[in-house]
């Protein structure tokens, strides 16, 4: 489907988001506000799926949207909104693990992530916002989990995530394979348990 295909698809919601992006580009706050309103949650669950934790996510979904409002001019409507802003938005996920002290031991160390599974299990099963496998996609090793959602949710190829986390292609690969390999123990684990105490 192409972009006019898109606009004639929902031709008021894409009329008034493309107001929204050319008053904000004339510096509205208000306009601004409408397409946070819209987006918000979306890029609240891309950070939070990143980074499997909910005050870091929280933070960095709003430097999200203090990076949009500086950028929003460079949008230029070659691509849709949202494809566009997600995109933003995973750059400034990765600049944010980057920028973290671990960032190096954290991406390059698999096995030292489980020993936060548990825990981090248990911290986040109250949120009830996000769905059942978006709590696996967090008990992930984070290297994979990075994979997982740049692939399978955001739709990166390969080839782009290699260059992206700085890894080999065939290790984005096998990060895919293993984040899939355990999503599907875990959910399988899930329903058997929910089965038995149903």
């Amino acid at each position: 489907m192409d972009a006019q295909q898109r606009f004639v698809a929902n031709p008021e919601q894409n009329w008034q988001e493309h107001e929204w992006i050319i008053q904000a580009k004339h510096g509205s706050q208000t306009a601004f506000h409408q397409l946070y309103e819209k987006y918000h949650k979306q890029i609240y669950a891309l950070c939070w799926r990143m980074l499997a934790d909910k005050s870091s996510a929280e933070d960095v979904c709003q430097e999200v949207f203090v990076v949009l409002w500086q950028k929003i001019n460079n949008f230029r409507g070659e691509s849709k909104f949202s494809t566009w802003l997600h995109s933003v938005a995973t750059n400034v996920v990765l600049g944010h693990l980057r920028k973290h002290k671990t960032w190096l031991q954290r991406i390059f160390s698999i096995e030292d992530q489980q020993d936060n599974v548990t825990e981090q299990s248990v911290a986040l099963s109250d949120d009830s916002e996000l769905a059942e496998l978006d709590k696996h996609i967090a008990r992930l090793p984070e290297r994979a989990r990075l994979v997982f959602v740049l692939f399978a949710v955001e739709g990166y190829r390969h080839e782009e995530i290699a260059s992206m986390l700085k890894m080999a292609v065939g290790s984005s690969k096998s990060q895919y394979h293993r984040a899939k390999t355990l999503l599907k123990q875990w959910l399988t684990e899930a329903q058997t348990e929910e089965n038995c105490h149903g």
